[in-house]
């Protein structure tokens, strides 16, 4: 039991090897998942070390969405066991994951074999799919690889969700959701672009709300080019609630923003008009749930020991959104410490 949670309560008899005050100002919260990172070292385009993305930021687990296919998802798993942070990865539908932006242009690197075997062969490693349906990713191929994704699920002997990723069109978003089933995952649901759910007269698209009626999750996958504080805004209003809250980050975006961290992302929730208590769910039990992390997610006795404990104070900060439009918040969230497995650790340190 020494990684998993023992005993909750507000007076604990337990003996501990250590004890961490926090005057009863700190939140903890079960720990925070990004279920969108770019965390594949060897990689030239989008990659990073998980955990600058992870434990060393308050999140305690990273989901990697599809950097990586069948031919290299392998080299990914073992990089991945000398991390303090919990990494898990969603496999690329194409055998070469993100060597270059147009990884789905040829298709003839989404094969059904190879991607079987991987997903075979990892697991425990492998808990979701990834289809990224845009224009430089696709390029004249329109949606021909989400269809074939749609057949991989079919195929598998295994439940994986699929995350698709939408942006610029060809194709457009319409015939993406047509084509995405109760479970699928949306990610970049906020981004800004002319593709995206918000029509130029202010209003939502009337497939969006048929798509979300039919179940498709919607996630945040915030990213250089995929949050924008007017669609969030008009979304919200509109009741259109994501599921879940992502950063899409790499090292660029992390070093440079505008994501810097999950925290941030937060704050940008925040600054919307979501409450703590509508975000937190959305980085804990939701990606859990719909990427069957059953031992994580929660804060209950036979969980992972994975914890967030983070302060929410009052402060002035420029949050800038994936168009460059600025706002300036008055809540800060700062996370204090990561557990991960039961091992404490100090952010900031």
């Amino acid at each position: 039991m020494d990684d998993k949670i023992k005993e909750i309560g507000t007076h604990l008899d337990v003996e501990a090897d250590s004890i961490v005050d926090l005057k009863g100002e700190s939140y903890i919260s079960a720990g925070w998942i990004d279920d969108h990172t770019h965390c594949y070292e060897k990689l030239s385009l989008y990659y990073d070390d998980p955990d600058k993305d992870g434990y060393t930021t308050g999140v305690t687990t990273v989901i990697d969405a599809g950097s990586t296919g069948a031919d290299n998802i392998g080299d990914f798993y073992q990089i991945t066991r000398s991390k303090k942070t919990n990494v898990y990865a969603m496999i690329n539908i194409s055998k070469t994951g993100i060597l270059a932006q147009d990884e789905l242009g040829d298709m003839n690197r989404i094969q059904f074999e190879p991607f079987q075997k991987a997903v075979n062969d990892y697991p425990d490693f492998i808990i979701g799919m990834k289809a990224r349906i845009s224009k430089s990713v696709v390029v004249g191929n329109g949606v021909k690889p989400l269809v074939e994704a749609k057949k991989f699920q079919k195929q598998l002997n295994k439940d994986l969700p699929l995350m698709v990723h939408v942006g610029t069109n060809p194709p457009d978003l319409s015939e993406v959701m047509e084509i995405m089933d109760k479970g699928d995952i949306m990610t970049h649901c906020f981004n800004g672009k002319e593709n995206g759910i918000v029509s130029s007269d202010d209003a939502i698209k009337p497939f969006v709300k048929e798509g979300l009626a039919k179940g498709i999750i919607f996630d945040i996958g915030h990213g250089t080019d995929s949050f924008n504080f007017r669609t969030a805004g008009i979304a919200t209003e509109d009741g259109i609630i994501p599921q879940s809250l992502s950063t899409d980050i790499y090292h660029t975006n992390r070093e440079n923003g505008p994501v810097y961290n999950m925290a941030t992302c937060i704050e940008k929730m925040l600054y919307v008009g979501y409450q703590l208590k509508q975000v937190l769910p959305m980085i804990t039990t939701a990606p859990a749930k719909n990427y069957k992390l059953t031992s994580k997610g929660e804060l209950a006795v036979g969980k992972d020991a994975d914890i967030t404990i983070f302060n929410v104070k009052k402060g002035k900060k420029e949050l800038t959104d994936s168009n460059g439009n600025k706002r300036t918040t008055d809540t800060l969230v700062e996370p204090i410490y990561s557990v991960v497995g039961g091992q404490l650790y100090s952010i900031g340190d």
